[in-house]
């Protein structure tokens, strides 16, 4: 049996030895849970996570300035945290959900970015227009289900389309 020397240990590259805390490629189950997954789902898990982070913006900016410098000014309040995380949502799809597909032009992808956010807002709203005004259901619950149920789930869908189709749609021929 041979022992290594401690010069022959000093050799071996980092990731393959046994003690190194770095992943081997050539040790079997040392992948990432991500890298063993389909990519489209990897991609929708990606797009579920900024949106989730876009979505505690939102919120926590809004209660903020509702608790601050916009005490009586709700619309406002609202515009601004949607802005902010309207741009939390760009820069996260942009730079991780979908890195290999986006534009060389961030301007012309933030403005269809912008576009595609506006018409999913606008599918939620007619959402809750119909479920209020003509269907009748006036509570509290039924126009949160109507918004921010349905509404919700239906502009999330349309948006990841449209992100993946006419925003994010310009894939680096490397890749493909």
């Amino acid at each position: 049996m041979t022992v290594p020397t401690q010069a022959s240990a000093r050799r071996r590259p980092p990731s393959a030895s046994p003690s190194s805390g770095e992943p081997s490629a050539t040790r079997p189950g040392r992948r990432s849970v991500l890298s063993s997954l389909p990519p489209r789902l990897v991609e929708l898990l990606r797009f579920g996570a900024v949106g989730g982070l876009a979505f505690v913006v939102d919120l926590g900016i809004y209660n903020l300035l509702r608790l601050t410098i916009a005490e009586d000014k709700p619309i406002g309040a609202k515009v601004a945290s949607v802005a902010v995380a309207t741009l939390v949502a760009w820069l996260g799809n942009r730079y991780w959900t979908f890195a290999g597909r986006r534009r060389s032009s961030a301007p012309g992808e933030l403005l269809a970015f912008v576009v595609a956010n506006v018409l999913g807002l606008l599918i939620a709203a007619a959402c809750l227009f119909v479920s209020h005004y003509v269907l009748g259901f006036t509570s509290t619950l039924a126009d949160n289900i109507a918004g921010n149920g349905i509404g919700l789930v239906l502009g999330t869908l349309f948006r990841y389309v449209v992100y993946r189709r006419f925003v994010f749609n310009h894939a680096d021929p490397a890749a493909r």
